[in-house]
């Protein structure tokens, strides 16, 4: 997933706006518009700052409702969205790699930026066994000097979302302490239904007749299991756009679905469900959704689900999962 030819191009793009457009542009923009500016780069992050904000900033998202956020690339619109905001929020990771590279090209004296990586204990992203690595992956002997890469899925085990919903609350208030207040209150408000589902969550898995999940698809999920105590086997990492499972992985969650007589495997959202629809024919074993909140269909988007939503559909599809 690397994109060297890409933030070449990037850097050829925020060149040209930037001999197009000036400061007092932006200065303008900010007289015209008294409320916060706040962009982020995909779903998670983006739910967060609209529940802290409520009415009091205007929130916008650059990856589209229902889009890969590993193929996502930015557009100039996009770049001057950006240079536009008063509170910049993005993940960070292989993902976003393009990010760097705009805003070290841009005036960012006067922009709030959060990385959400850098406010939770990351782990490696992980080739599991019975996994189909990514293409790179494949030559991974050649690269072993290269810097480790780091699983940019932070926000899908609740625990995680708390804490980077503290960091974007901090930041907000800080951009408009007139209305900290309000964003503090929100966050807390957030925070409670959050430590619910959390506990939820814990009482499930406590309780739960299995304590392996079966992933026909990539695994975004890899904070989830862990902060859970929750074992599994899956298709894909986290960040492979890879839809065609290799034979030996095939083979292999078969095997994992009827030895341990799982009743139920997991898709992402988004996916196209080939590989679980392969080993449910083969198995008999049932198909659930499980939510990583990456992105969410443009219906669900403009319906307002939220991530809270999102994980107590998980709660509902996982006691299926675990408890059957």
């Amino acid at each position: 997933m690397k994109k060297h030819a890409f933030i070449f191009a990037i850097v050829l793009f925020v060149c040209i706006l930037l001999l197009g457009c000036n400061a007092e542009d932006k200065n303008s923009d900010n007289e015209n518009d008294e409320k916060l500016n706040i962009v982020a780069t995909i779903f998670p992050e983006y739910d967060f700052a609209r529940a802290i904000v409520g009415d009091k900033a205007t929130v916008s998202m650059l990856t589209d409702p229902g889009a890969s956020i590993h193929s996502f690339d930015p557009s100039p619109s996009d770049i001057k969205k950006v240079q536009s905001a008063d509170v910049f929020i993005y993940v960070g990771g292989e993902s976003e790699e393009w990010v760097d590279s705009i805003l070290q090209s841009l005036d960012t004296d006067n922009m709030k930026i959060i990385r959400l990586m850098d406010s939770v204990n990351v782990v490696e992203e992980e080739l599991k066994e019975g996994m189909t690595p990514e293409e790179e992956d494949v030559d991974a002997e050649e690269t072993e000097s290269e810097e480790l890469e780091y699983d940019e899925h932070v926000w899908t085990s609740p625990q995680n979302a708390i804490l980077l919903i503290d960091a974007i609350t901090v930041a907000i208030c800080e951009a408009d302490e007139a209305n900290a207040s309000v964003y503090e209150s929100n966050a807390a408000a957030y925070k409670e239904k959050l430590n619910d589902i959390d506990k939820q969550i814990k009482d499930l898995v406590k309780g739960a007749k299995r304590n392996k999940i079966v992933v026909a698809d990539k695994f975004p999920f890899r904070y989830f299991v862990d902060q859970y105590g929750l074992d599994y086997v899956a298709a894909f990492p986290g960040c492979s756009d890879q839809t065609d499972a290799g034979a030996a992985t095939i083979a292999y969650l078969i095997n994992t679905v009827e030895q341990e007589e799982i009743p139920y495997i997991y898709y992402v959202e988004l996916s196209n469900k080939s590989c679980a629809t392969a080993i449910s024919e083969q198995t008999g074993a049932g198909m659930l959704l499980l939510n990583s909140g990456e992105n969410i269909s443009k219906t669900d988007f403009n319906n307002g689900v939220t991530y809270v939503d999102l994980m107590n559909q998980n709660i509902e599809t996982l006691k299926k999962g675990l408890e059957e």
